[in-house]
């Protein structure tokens, strides 16, 4: 089973627009998704997980730096990265320095469905 982590900016209400949608999908029995505020708002040490994950699934559509720094690991770790983004939110150019998968959703059904599509593409 694939370790997928999923980091985000906290400007937003990630519970409701993020883990929610992915807890109640089909893809949350097919994979191992780790969402590191869901049972607290401790820092999460991504710096040690990333070094055993298979995918990183990034909400970039709000700017953050820790997420920044996340993604900066990985990318050294070359754990491969998909960023989602919210249709009409505009993205940091920094990112394709670490990312070349782009997903542009305009719902969590659409999220879903689009996550869906990319994981199976996506080897270690």
């Amino acid at each position: 089973m694939k370790n997928i982590y999923v980091p985000h900016s906290n400007s937003f209400d990630f519970k409701k627009e993020l883990y929610e949608p992915i807890r109640k999908s089909y893809l949350d029995k097919e994979y191992n998704f780790v969402l590191p505020h869901e049972d607290s708002e401790k820092l999460f040490n991504s710096k040690e997980y990333l070094r055993s994950c298979d995918l990183v699934i990034a909400e970039v559509s709000y700017p953050s730096t820790g997420l920044g720094i996340e993604l900066g690991w990985a990318n050294l770790y070359k754990v491969p990265i998909v960023c989602i983004y919210k249709t009409g939110f505009k993205l940091s150019n920094s990112l394709k320095a670490v990312c070349n998968s782009f997903i542009e959703y305009t719902n969590s059904q659409d999220m879903i469905s689009k996550i869906a599509l990319s994981i199976p593409n996506l080897q270690k």
